[in-house]
Formats: structure tokens, sequence, C-alpha cells
């Protein structure tokens, strides 16, 4: 059976089967990008998240996720509109 393996996304986010089942999370964390995203949408602002996980997230990791979901957006939104 092949070994999956890590997963970088950017400077700050990797997904790892061996960690969270291979969720997106913050690399040397168990943060998930999904909760941090859930925790934006409900307004709380980046040093209230740092906070939150004991400043285990810098303000630098917020905005590469917020930029990667962004990017993922966009593509995906081309991709429907390139098959219609």
């Amino acid at each position: 059976m092949k070994e999956q393996k890590q997963t970088e996304f950017g400077q700050y986010i990797v997904a790892d089967p061996k960690i969270c089942h291979g969720q997106l999370t913050f690399k040397g964390t168990r943060i998930m990008v999904r909760t941090v995203m859930e925790m934006l949408a409900k307004d709380y602002d980046w040093h209230r998240i740092s906070s939150e996980f004991d400043g285990r997230l810098s303000a630098e990791a917020i905005a590469e996720a917020i930029t990667l979901a962004g990017a993922a957006l966009v593509e995906k939104t081309e991709k429907r509109r390139r098959a219609a």
C-alpha cells in the first residue's frame, strides 16, 4: 500500500494524512483552516482568532488561508463558466 504524503499549499497551510485525517491545517498545529474560515465568517478579527489559539496563528498564516480560499473560489467559478 502506497503511503500518502503531506501536501503543502503554501508557507503556512498543509494537508497531511497523519494529521486531522488530511484536512487542511496550519503547519505545526492541528488547527483546521476550515475552523479559522468559519471564525472569519462570524466576523472575528485576526487578533481574536490568534488569541483563541494561544497565539499559534500569525496574521500571515490567516492571510494565506484567505488568499488560497479566494483563489480556489475563482478557479472553481472559471471552470464552471468554461463548462457552460
